[in-house]
């Protein structure tokens, strides 16, 4: 695998891309690829001039970013650099921040392990009948439209409900938290809506703390239940912002993972037929999806916590790290042909740095894979005549604001039953033309 020592011919001149990162301008936020391009051949280790003022170093190659995710010098404990974190994320809900995605060992180890047996093997496979139940009823309800924004429909409930039924949240207490959560994902990063981001964080801490004195007065054999009972166990403060971080992480990423892979597939017919064909390539190709498009864009809060060079370039004790997810999965000094979907593409999980690396590898990996398999099993055999409203990507909306945190869609409207009459009612009421999804061998 050889590197293409010329940028492509969109990307531009180096301080426009630098200054377009930086502020993540809309025609990057839109199509972030040619940039990331050029500063790994350009500027592997880039100064960027974010809004929030903070010196910020991007890291975008690939053998360097397997490395940050890794180093001991790039911290991830906000209590080590409070007033650096708050200029970032703000100084609302420190309570709710202060888990085990912000702290490094002992703090870390300890929190990691209270909260792995989550996601065993044995636990998420044993969940595979109920997601697969979920996943079927929402698109039943899908199919009453002649159009639907994947979205909101299925890409969020999806894993919001998977979260909850593994918490022990009652289905009728689901609606508000989906809504809660949508809030933050449209404030996190926007000054002008701090008051709405006020709101629903002190709303779902408040609430996850209700369900905490619940579940405790209340023992099943939900998984909080068992985390509150464990030996080892968090008091309230280290549960209520692990849930927290657990709920926030998990849906989002997972959401907008479903956005990604079902619009690539989509514009790319001869991927998806493969698919079809033969459904046991989806594991396969969920890893090369995520690997193409991944829904963790860069990765989150680190800082130096001393000099640091890399490729010649110091980072300052201090600065802020951001490592490019997205761009080290599209080195072609790593992996061959890597702006091109292949979807029997082999050797990918374990490879590419869509669930991170090292000692901060995603916890909720098992349980996203199995999600994500499950959901486009369903839906692709479920609807092979699906397609997009408008015949391109063109349809879809990228998301938008300064902080290229997460890769993923505002919208995805697409048309399930193309054959269905406009306005008529689906045949049955029950899962039309549903595959059975079953476990891998």
């Amino acid at each position: 695998m050889t590197r293409n020592n010329a940028a492509p011919d969109d990307a531009g001149a180096l301080p426009d891309i630098v200054a377009a990162v930086s502020a993540g301008a809309p025609a990057f936020r839109a199509c972030p690829h040619p940039a990331y391009a050029a500063l790994r051949e350009q500027a592997p280790v880039c100064l960027l001039t974010p809004p929030h003022g903070v010196a910020t170093y991007l890291i975008t190659r690939y053998d360097d970013a397997r490395d940050a995710l890794s180093d001991p010098r790039f911290s991830k404990d906000m209590r080590g650099a409070l007033d650096t974190y708050h200029a970032v994320y703000g100084s609302f809900f420190d309570a709710l921040d202060d888990n085990v995605l912000f702290s490094d060992p002992p703090r870390h180890t300890r929190l990691r392990r209270s909260l792995r047996g989550a996601f065993s093997p044995r636990r998420v496979e044993e969940m595979r009948p109920r997601i697969t139940e979920i996943a079927e009823g929402l698109l039943r309800e899908c199919a009453r439209s002649d159009e639907v924004d994947l979205m909101p429909s299925y890409a969020f409930p999806l894993p919001i409900a998977v979260l909850c039924e593994l918490m022990g949240i009652p289905p009728g207490d689901r609606p508000e938290i989906l809504q809660q959560f949508a809030a933050v994902t449209r404030s996190r990063f926007d000054p002008a809506r701090s008051a709405e981001l006020r709101a629903a964080e002190e709303w779902l801490q408040n609430r996850l703390g209700r369900l905490i004195a619940r579940t405790r007065a209340h023992p099943s054999d939900c998984f909080l239940s068992d985390l509150i009972q464990a030996e080892e166990g968090l008091d309230d403060a280290d549960l209520v912002s692990s849930l927290w971080v657990i709920f926030f992480a998990g849906h989002k990423t997972t959401a907008f993972q479903i956005g990604n892979s079902v619009l690539h597939l989509l514009t790319r017919p001869e991927q998806l037929e493969k698919l079809r064909r033969d459904p046991a390539l989806i594991p396969g190709a969920i890893e090369e999806i995520v690997r193409f498009e991944g829904s963790v864009e860069t990765s989150t809060f680190r800082y130096a916590i001393e000099d640091v060079e890399i490729r010649g370039t110091r980072i300052p004790e201090g600065s802020l790290v951001q490592i490019a997810i997205s761009s080290a999965n599209r080195d072609p000094g790593k992996f061959d042909s890597p702006d091109v979907l292949d979807v029997t593409r082999v050797g990918i999980q374990g490879t590419h740095l869509g669930f991170g690396h090292g000692t901060h590898y995603c916890l909720g990996a098992p349980l996203a894979r199995l999600e994500l398999e499950i959901a486009l099993t369903a839906l692709l055999l479920g609807f092979p005549d699906m397609r997009l409203v408008e015949p391109h990507e063109s349809a879809a909306a990228w998301l938008k604001g300064p902080v290229a945190a997460f890769r993923g869609l505002e919208r995805l409207p697409v048309v399930l039953d193309p054959s269905r009459p406009v306005g008529s009612a689906p045949e049955t009421t029950g899962t039309p033309a549903m595959a059975s999804v079953t476990p891998r061998t």
